[in-house]
């Protein structure tokens, strides 16, 4: 038996085994990987670094856990950005479980806010985040479409109240906010037809500014909204996040995560050619010896 014929006898749980340890020792080496920023990413990087303090960026947190190692990055890196900026932030979590990922982000972003940092050789001073100042979560409704298109009237139609309970037109930011048209932007972070919506019901009806951040498997298919003008940017899975990482100058979860992807994705590669290698010298062994 040579090595082929054995390479095509080998237990598949030998080759997770050796990824998951290639995955153990990627995060824990220490080690840097280039990233090169495209210019999808680069556009909504430059789009929130180039509003003024006040004005409002609307983000919609609209995926679940299972997403949330691509997309939670992109959330925090967002998020901070913002807030260093003095901007603020509307939030809503049209799918199911996003409330839990939206409250999550607040309080973590809120406390790092809080510190004194340098980003790109700006000094921010740290300062304290207050929920119907700085930010207003109005929480989850079911039935998005219908809640897209309402909010395009007027957000108290669907949301009379925020995710906390209180009345929206009590909260000091929300005075004088009434649609899209007063806010600087949407950005979508989704991780399913959530995006679709939005495109159709929000961008579509209501023409505001719409960027999106997807996971990898789903980034190639809105590509065409972004050749045709109706999104302004889009980040792609963990690269598109660790993208806005390092154009914010804020190295986080996804520069992290990047440095166990990239040998994972290199192993997964090798596996698949060494096996179709595999493949193909045996069936010509066995086309040879007229079997």
């Amino acid at each position: 038996m040579n090595f082929f014929d054995r390479l095509m006898r080998l237990d598949r749980r030998w080759v997770f085994l050796f990824l998951t340890v290639v995955c153990v020792a990627g995060y824990y080496v220490d080690y840097s990987i280039p990233i090169r920023v495209t210019k999808e990413t680069r556009s909504i990087y430059d789009f929130i670094d180039s509003l003024p303090p006040g004005d409002i960026v609307f983000v919609a947190i609209d995926y679940d856990p299972s997403n949330q190692a691509e997309l939670h990055p992109m959330t925090y890196a967002i998020m901070e950005h913002a807030f260093r900026k003095n901007l603020r932030i509307i939030f809503t979590a049209l799918s199911q479980n996003g409330p839990g990922m939206a409250d999550q982000a607040i309080r973590d972003i809120t406390d790092s806010v809080a510190l004194d940092r340098t980003y790109n050789g700006i000094e921010y001073k740290g300062r304290q985040i207050v929920n119907g100042v700085d930010y207003t979560f109005l929480g989850y409704k079911p039935y998005f479409s219908i809640i897209i298109l309402s909010m395009g009237q007027n957000f108290r139609i669907s949301f009379p109240t925020d995710y906390y309970g209180t009345p929206l037109d009590s909260i000091p930011m929300m005075r004088g906010v009434l649609n899209y048209d007063n806010v600087a932007c949407l950005i979508d972070l989704s991780g399913g037809n959530i995006t679709d919506a939005w495109i159709s019901y929000g961008q579509g009806r209501y023409n505001f500014p719409l960027a999106l951040g997807l996971t990898g498997v789903m980034t190639a298919q809105y590509y065409p909204y972004l050749n045709s003008g109706q999104v302004f940017g889009i980040m792609g899975g963990m690269l598109g996040a660790a993208q806005y990482e390092r154009l914010a100058d804020n190295p986080g979860l996804a520069i992290d995560g990047m440095r166990v992807q990239l040998p994972a994705h290199i192993v997964i590669l090798l596996f698949i050619i060494i096996g179709n290698i595999g493949y193909f010298v045996t069936r010509r062994k066995v086309q040879l010896e007229g079997r």
